[in-house]
């Protein structure tokens, strides 16, 4: 078992947002997380990567209990999440922006990175990265000044570039257009068949039931259904919770 959320729950201002969700992800797998809007899939990421710590139950990596172990820790043991809202270094190059990110290895202080003898190996690295996600025509670019479909790839990039075991991506094809939607999703499918055990949150449906091998349906908090792609969005009860037809398990939100 690579990850292992067990029976959380949290709420904020006594509303619930996540109640009693169990998840349990296999070394390999790629796993799609769904819901309509307002499920709780980012509050359960934000869970199970430590930018929120749980009212009540676990987060187990690897077998190891990490569910107060901070989001800086989880990553340097191979566990890393990306957001659903880009945020790169606007002023500096894509290259500079994966550097950084590709010297957390290599030193302390990966701001060094950019000037420092440590600077070779994350150029190298960082430039790696970049081909291998296919924006490396723009690697010498502020990040301003290039699309959002960039954008995506290069915070990818910065995530691979930790060394992730386990990849949590929280929205990677919203504001993606539909060739840029699928080049990622394929890329997302490539970084899974070279052995990285991923979670994927999407609202593209499309997409994640095409490249999921399970599905995991999160509906006002509590898990609604789970398992193969075309079982999940044949039942009625799925269906009904994108249409709002669903009475509510509970008073949450995402």
């Amino acid at each position: 078992m690579m990850l292992e959320g067990n029976r959380l729950s949290i709420a904020f201002g006594g509303v619930r947002a996540v109640t009693d969700v169990t998840l349990r992800v296999e070394r390999g797998e790629l796993v799609g997380l769904i819901g309509p809007n307002g499920a709780g899939k980012t509050t359960l990421l934000r869970l199970l990567t430590g930018v929120l710590v749980p009212d009540a139950g676990s987060v187990a990596f690897e077998a190891r209990d990490v569910t107060r172990t901070s989001i800086h820790r989880r990553a340097q043991m191979g566990f890393v999440l990306t957001h659903q809202i880009v945020r790169p270094f606007r002023d500096m190059s894509l290259l500079e922006n994966v550097m950084v990110a590709a010297a957390a290895n290599l030193t302390r202080r990966p701001w060094r990175a950019l000037v420092a003898v440590e600077a070779q190996p994350a150029r190298a690295r960082a430039r790696s990265l970049l081909e291998r996600l296919g924006i490396a025509d723009a690697a010498d670019k502020p990040a301003h000044s290039v699309p959002l479909g960039y954008l995506k790839r290069m915070q990818v990039a910065r995530a691979l570039a930790l060394g992730p075991r386990l990849l949590l991506l929280d929205e990677p094809l919203a504001g993606l257009n539909y060739s840029e939607a699928t080049r990622l999703a394929d890329l997302i499918v490539e970084l899974n068949a070279g052995g990285i055990t991923i979670v994927l949150v999407e609202h593209n449906l499309s997409e994640v039931t095409r490249i999921a091998r399970r599905l995991v349906v999160l509906h006002n908090g509590a898990v609604l259904a789970e398992g193969a792609p075309r079982e999940v969005m044949t039942r009625k009860d799925v269906r009904d919770a994108y249409l709002g037809n669903e009475p509510a398990v509970g008073a949450a939100h995402a």
